[in-house]
């Protein structure tokens, strides 16, 4: 499989990398970010494009993919609706409608969150702004579009956060995860597991387009 990577600099996207990576079947991973990766690899390929939302410049690297895994993401801490639209729907729907019209035998994989109201009337403005975000994706004449909606995810392998306030948060409770993780396998995920199942989905599919944590679980388990 050729695979599309969105966010590898993210937490999630950094597990999914490695994953990939590891992946017999995986021939080549392109990573298409702002800023190059800290990272070489023989499968591995690094684009630099700074402009999310304007992909003409180099539609001829995106043909001729079999999945995308779109892991690109942002808090909506301290942002008005109209600046998380912005940087959740804008940027995720301009990658994905240049997709679907170059690959339209793509399976196409958007993390999005535990939560995420798709009705787009909720009281939660990230909730509503992810849901109107996957209700588009939804809508896209890819092959398949799945919908990953995590809680909590625990980093494996070197992972970190971007996110400063997140990395703490890691830090204070990393004793505790392994055990609660043990504990509530269908609620803790890890980025193992996120990897592994946008892996099995991309080379099988899967039973419904949205995806709740205990799925993605039963998913990674059932692959492995």
């Amino acid at each position: 499989m050729k695979i599309l990577l969105f966010g590898a600099t993210g937490m999630v996207g950094q597990g999914v990398l490695i994953e990939c990576l590891r992946a017999a079947d995986v021939s080549l991973v392109q990573s298409i970010g702002r800023t190059a990766l800290d990272q070489q690899d023989a499968k591995l390929r690094d684009v630099v494009h700074r402009d999310l939302l304007d992909y003409s410049a180099i539609e001829s690297q995106l043909e001729g993919f079999d999945a995308c895994f779109f892991c690109l993401g942002v808090t909506s801490a301290g942002k008005t609706e109209a600046d998380y639209a912005h940087l959740t729907y804008d940027i995720t729907l301009a990658a994905a409608n240049t997709l679907a019209r170059l690959n339209p035998q793509m399976t196409f994989v958007y993390v999005s969150g535990a939560g995420t109201d798709s009705t787009e009337q909720g009281r939660s403005m990230w909730a509503r702004v992810k849901g109107r975000t996957e209700n588009a994706l939804l809508k896209l004449p890819f092959k398949a579009a799945y919908m990953f909606r995590p809680g909590v995810i625990q980093p494996l392998h070197g992972v970190r956060s971007k996110t400063s306030s997140y990395q703490i948060l890691y830090m204070l409770t990393r004793p505790l995860l392994p055990l609660l993780r043990a504990m509530l396998p269908a609620t803790i995920l890890t980025t193992e597991i996120m990897g592994q199942a946008m892996l099995a989905v991309a080379r099988r599919g899967a039973a419904k387009p949205v995806l709740e944590a205990a799925d993605i679980n039963a998913i990674a388990t059932t692959a492995g």
